[in-house]
């Protein structure tokens, strides 16, 4: 198991380092260091002057990638790449074009995206897997049809009308909650609850109908059959055999939604104002600030690979007779 893990783990960097420089192609393809400093510094003190030294105080005064003028090594050490990019596989991840320090923002963002995450996740799993196994179990009848209408139709519904519904209905017309803010400790949760029942609700139609083709992929199969013909009693089916053996492909799918856990929700935390990593990334993006948008795919990234990991191994958990080599 442990050089199971080392090797995966050993095959996660040149993916990471695949990531680490398509980020940085695509971020100075679309924005050169002097579009940064524009930006930065606005209309009114744009100066040649202006640009040079703001690019001098961040580092973006070097070369991309190659330095043509240095000697040696430093051909490819004194470049932007080296400097701010390299630096995260020690996750380093430095500071802000404006000055703050990343992983203090990181830390002190992640909570709240936690605080989303966790119980979207688990409350949607818990009742996503029930409602799919109610289908399952009812295949064929009127419940079954009106479940996977019920689900399109919720799929069929951009996220955006969830938020705005849920803003207007239960906090404007009936006032139960908050529209959008933040606080720190237990007040927190009057801010969370709306969030996290528009995250739980927006997630049931896909999920529902993608874990009752599992559940059905299963049910036909002969050690249901089997288990069925013994006599052993239907709950006991449902649970024992064809739960656990529908696990496998369930535990596949919420690995993408584990970086989540970390990085937050873009919409929810915008529409919200809930100081996120999710509302972090998006205003980084709309201020061009490259040390923050690398910082964030890299660390997005690597949750990713961790999940990857994680559900291999849990693999051996939920099916014994899978096992790591």
């Amino acid at each position: 198991m442990f050089a199971y893990i080392v090797r995966r783990a050993a095959y996660a960097i040149p993916i990471l380092i695949g990531v680490n420089l398509l980020t940085f192609y695509l971020f100075f393809v679309v924005n050169s260091p002097d579009d940064m400093a524009r930006l930065h510094l606005g209309v009114k003190r744009v100066t040649p002057e202006a640009i040079e030294k703001w690019k001098a105080e961040r580092g973006y005064n070097k070369p991309l990638m190659y330095n043509e003028a240095a000697a040696g090594i430093d051909r490819l050490t004194e470049t932007i790449f080296f400097e701010k990019s390299l630096k995260l596989f020690a996750f380093d991840f430095g500071h802000s074009d404006d000055g703050r320090d990343i992983s203090h923002d990181i830390g002190q963002r992640m909570i709240p995206s936690l605080a989303i995450a966790i119980p979207s996740l688990l409350v949607g799993l818990l009742i996503n897997i029930s409602f799919a196994m109610l289908l399952a179990f009812f295949r064929g009848t009127y419940v079954d049809v009106s479940g996977v209408i019920l689900s399109v139709v919720l799929m069929s519904v951009s996220a955006m009308f969830y938020i705005i519904g849920g803003q207007f209905l239960l906090g404007k017309l009936l006032r139960l909650m908050p529209i959008s803010g933040y606080d720190g400790g237990l007040d927190a949760i009057k801010f969370l609850v709306l969030p996290v029942i528009i995250g739980v609700i927006s997630g049931i139609g896909s999920s529902t109908r993608l874990y009752r083709s599992f559940f059905l992929e299963e049910a036909g199969k002969d050690f249901i059959r089997t288990a069925r013909a013994k006599g052993l009693k239907e709950s006991r089916v449902l649970f024992r055999h064809l739960l656990a053996n529908a696990m496998i492909p369930i535990i596949t799918g919420v690995v993408v939604i584990l970086p989540l856990l970390f990085m937050g929700s873009l919409l929810l935390e915008s529409f919200f104002a809930i100081p996120g990593l999710g509302s972090y990334t998006i205003d980084a993006i709309n201020r061009q600030d490259f040390a923050i948008v690398r910082a964030m795919v890299f660390l997005g990234s690597v949750l990713y690979i961790i999940g990857l990991i994680l559900v291999d191994v849990a693999y051996t958990v939920v099916d014994p007779r899978v096992r790591l080599s």
